[in-house]
């Protein structure tokens, strides 16, 4: 009896293993790229302070339009920026909100709305290209949105319905340094 409870454990530990996201991706998830040198960005907003509310304006409930952002800190020899806004909160997994690479170098700030010009959008969760505001599932606590932004020492050639883990591989050896704002939202 006792030989059976453990083998019906075991099968079952690995029945556990075995269950992924449920997005239909066994596939890891790539690793966040490593910056080739300790440089960290500083990522801003006037519309929500790190760990803030993004205000509605910024979401599916308002006029759904980006916030507006400010870098600060990108090294001299950076050759274009990257952009991920994702929701490591919602249901079926990590959600990205906005995926844009090749922003010029110099760029400092984007205004509330504001694509960056030259810049590749890439499609977002909603399967449209540019940035589609927090909309998590009515009822939920508040879920959290990444705002990441990679300097990178070289300019990405990918096609426009790339995923994320297509860029963050892209990345991987190139990023000269990374930064991060979080905001919060619920519905």
């Amino acid at each position: 009896m006792r030989r059976s409870f453990l083998i019906v454990l075991v099968a079952a530990m690995g029945l556990v293993q075995g269950c992924g996201s449920g997005t239909g991706d066994s596939s890891a998830p790539s690793p966040a790229p490593t910056p080739t040198a300790s440089h960290r960005l500083t990522v801003t907003s006037s519309a929500f302070a790190e760990g803030g509310t993004i205000p509605r304006r910024h979401t599916c409930d308002g006029e759904d339009v980006s916030p507006p952002l400010a870098f600060s800190g990108v090294p001299a020899d950076t050759t274009g920026l990257v952009l991920v806004v994702e929701d490591p909160d919602a249901p079926h997994g990590t959600f990205t909100h906005w995926l844009v690479w090749n922003i010029g170098p110099r760029t400092t700030e984007l205004a509330a709305g504001q694509a960056p010009q030259g810049a590749t959008q890439g499609r977002n969760g909603f399967r449209r290209t540019g940035y589609g505001g927090p909309c998590p599932p009515k009822g939920d606590s508040p879920h959290h949105y990444v705002f990441t932004v990679y300097a990178a020492d070289r300019r990405l050639d990918l096609a426009a319905d790339v995923s994320p883990d297509d860029v963050r591989r892209a990345l991987n050896g190139h990023a000269l340094a990374t930064g991060t704002l979080t905001g919060r939202y619920g519905r």
